[in-house]
């Protein structure tokens, strides 16, 4: 048996699932609270994953991270979500090396967005490798390259116009809500859940109606009333929930639950009422459009919602992504360099170490010998042989690690390959 055949080398790998091809629903199985966020890189780090990000927005899960095939890191995904394998191979995709890495630019810096120029998946980025890293499992390639995406993010958006405009899916939330609803300033509105998108479409909404009429409530009351003592808005019960259902004309849910929190049984209305559900999973039961007065929205279906805004950014598309190839490339370039760095090193202390050897045995042998001149003339050899492995290995058509593995072979250097 050949003891001395290649270990298989970790590859950089993104597989995930978005709004693109998996509908809230689908999203909705597979979204990682915080407690599972944990639990799946806990269990990463007992299964040996080197290095591992996760994110989990209302938009998509995402895992980034090294793996010897990627179904490790789909199996994390499946086990610590209510997604199944079988829905995954459905509606899921699957990146790799330079294809991931270029698909996590493109997420960070708002092109992958479901509404094009949107970057607040970057905060979700640095939350993710702020937790990777208390576990140790962001090396120094993954801090290497999320600081790459924040700097491309940064470039993106202080150079282009592409997040010009208010285009979120707050601010479509608000347009539909006036486009929708006659005389929207004396109606009431009740907002439910006080996350990022439920404070942002509540500012939004303030600009606009009257205070008096905004109602907040949340199942954790005093970030409510955080948010209603910042706008002057009223707070009631969670308790309340179902009283305040029946008084609303607008109602905006937008909880972090992970099963439907309104539902058939808790509405008895006795007029219309408009439900805006921004939640994934989705946190309102399909089954309240039984009611007839009963209008529901969700946020699929507010992203779609194009308007100048939005036509606007995508000519700046192209501009965006030249900065995106800009930085990639320089992280390819020092990636590629961390990958041959060593190897280089090594094979020049090898040689160093056979010329010295074979200068003290001709200094024996030849009493003329001149040591300073066989100095010069193999300084300069050693040189210029390890400057053509040098410009090999640098060579786009070159595959590194097999060459490094060539050279550590032939010349039999002990050298660990960093990834």
């Amino acid at each position: 048996m050949d003891n001395h055949s290649p270990v298989k080398q970790n590859t950089f790998y993104a597989i995930g699932l978005s709004y693109k091809k998996a509908d809230a629903e689908i999203r909705g199985k597979f979204s990682l609270d915080e407690k599972a966020k944990t639990n799946l890189l806990e269990q990463a780090k007992t299964n040996g994953v080197e290095s591992l990000l996760v994110t989990s927005t209302c938009n998509r899960t995402e895992i980034y991270g090294f793996a010897q095939h990627p179904f490790q890191l789909i199996q994390l995904l499946c086990d610590n979500s209510q997604g199944s394998l079988e829905e995954f191979q459905n509606y899921a995709y699957v990146y790799k090396q330079k294809e991931a890495l270029n698909h996590l630019f493109r997420v960070g810096t708002g092109l992958d967005s479901q509404i094009l120029g949107d970057f607040e998946i970057i905060a979700q980025l640095k939350n993710a490798f702020v937790e990777s890293k208390k576990l140790n499992l962001a090396n120094a390639y993954m801090e290497r390259l999320v600081n790459s995406v924040i700097q491309a993010s940064k470039k993106v958006k202080n150079e282009t116009e592409i997040s010009s405009g208010a285009t979120s899916v707050s601010f479509a939330a608000v347009q539909y809500i006036f486009k929708n609803v006659e005389d929207i300033s004396n109606k009431n509105i009740l907002l439910f859940g006080t996350g990022k998108i439920g404070r942002n479409t509540c500012e939004n909404l303030v600009k606009h109606s009257k205070h008096e009429h905004i109602t907040l409530i949340n199942r954790t009351k005093d970030k409510a009333e955080k948010l209603a003592k910042k706008l002057n808005l009223i707070v009631k019960d969670y308790s309340d929930l179902q009283i305040e259902l029946q008084k609303a004309d607008v109602v905006v849910v937008a909880t972090g639950a992970q099963n439907p929190t309104v539902d058939l049984d808790i509405l008895n209305l006795k007029k219309p009422l408009l439900i805006l559900d921004l939640s994934i999973p989705k946190n309102v039961n399909e089954n309240v459009k039984q009611n007839p007065f009963v209008t529901l929205i969700h946020m699929d279906h507010l992203s779609q919602i194009t308007d100048e805004t939005l036509e606007n950014r995508k000519q700046h598309i192209p501009a965006a992504e030249e900065i995106i190839t800009e930085i990639l490339t320089e992280f390819l370039t020092w990636s590629k360099g961390r990958k041959y760095a060593p190897t280089i090193h090594a094979l020049k202390a090898k040689l160093n170490a056979i010329k010295e050897s074979e200068i003290n045995h001709l200094k024996k042998k030849n009493a003329d010998f001149n040591e300073e001149y066989a100095e010069i003339i193999t300084a300069k050899l050693i040189q210029k042989i390890t400057s053509h492995f040098a410009n090999h290995l640098k060579d786009d058509n070159t595959v590194v690690e097999e060459s490094v593995e060539w050279i550590n072979k032939v010349f039999q250097i002990d050298n660990l390959t960093i990834k």
